[in-house]
């Protein structure tokens, strides 16, 4: 491996481990509501973007990014979509559902598949449906035995895997492409933040203190900074090895939530979680085969 494609695996590497432990950093704003956390996460990650996309490619790059054609519908529709994400990611977070968030990072490939069948015609191989059979059985178990779907693996999986479809058909830059969608998503983020300082005595960053209000805005650097590091390294390392990587940041945030929260894990979720660990061997395998 060239000392290029050395540095490119580990800004891969890098990027999942910060998304996979990214619960321990939500957690230290525990004691801030999870919208306020939302609107903050979008400035401040807006701010930052811009700034680096401003200083890769001057000043015209939004218009440059925004002249293809039909780019920016669907740039507001996938902003819409992931900020959806963020904010349940970390009310689940903050919550004390680490353990089902992670689940719903497992799901997410094989949901990708999914998509691919409804809505690209794309067609599955055996081994694809075999994965997708073992997942949708572990979510089945899980619901069974807890008297309820998974919902917040299931929403997160869903409005992940839709704006990951969204990003696909876009063809745009991944950094680029944030770039637009927090542009979208500041102005109402701003009046969000307006309305806090208007009705709550510590003004923009109530209830998080000195320490929390700096946590608040390295969090738009915290957001951006893997997917710089993951859109660099996209180009440099074969996507069969990105693909296997990917796996890294649910089985964090999953030992995070197990062992660092202390979130119940009894048999009965063991059960469902070994359906769709299996089911990812089984796809991991299938598309190393195949490579």
């Amino acid at each position: 491996m060239s000392t290029l494609d050395r540095r490119g695996l580990w800004m891969a590497i890098g990027a999942y481990a910060l998304w996979g432990v990214m619960p321990l950093y939500w957690h230290l704003l525990s004691a801030v509501p999870a919208l306020q956390i939302v609107l903050h996460r979008i400035v401040w990650s807006a701010l930052f973007v811009g700034g680096y996309l401003l200083w890769r490619d001057g000043r015209h790059w939004l218009r440059r990014t925004l002249a293809q054609p039909r780019l920016w519908w669907m740039l507001l529709l996938s902003g819409l979509l992931i900020a959806c994400n963020w904010g349940l990611y970390i009310w689940a977070v903050n919550a004390g559902h680490v353990v089902e968030s992670a689940l719903g990072y497992f799901i997410n490939p094989l949901f990708n598949v999914l998509l691919g069948v409804l809505l690209l015609r794309e067609r599955l191989r055996p081994l694809q449906w075999l994965a997708v059979a073992l997942a949708a059985l572990g979510v089945l178990w899980l619901a069974l035995q807890h008297g309820r779907l998974p919902w917040i693996a299931l929403a997160l999986a869903g409005s992940f895997g839709l704006y990951g479809l969204l990003r696909k058909l876009a063809h745009v830059d991944a950094v680029a492409g944030l770039g637009v969608e927090s542009a979208y998503l500041l102005p109402p983020a701003l009046l969000g933040l307006a309305w806090y300082a208007l009705q709550t005595p510590g003004g923009l960053f109530a209830g998080s203190g000195a320490g929390g209000a700096a946590l608040l805005v390295f969090g738009g650097v915290v957001t951006a900074l893997p997917l710089v590091g993951f859109a660099y390294a996209v180009r440099r390392v074969p996507l069969a090895t990105v693909g296997l990587l990917q796996y890294l940041s649910p089985t964090l945030q999953f030992l995070i939530g197990v062992f660092v929260f202390g979130e119940p894990f009894d048999r009965t979720r063991l059960v469902g979680f070994a359906c769709i660990w299996l089911a990812l061997a089984v796809f991991a395998a299938d598309g190393l085969r195949r490579g």
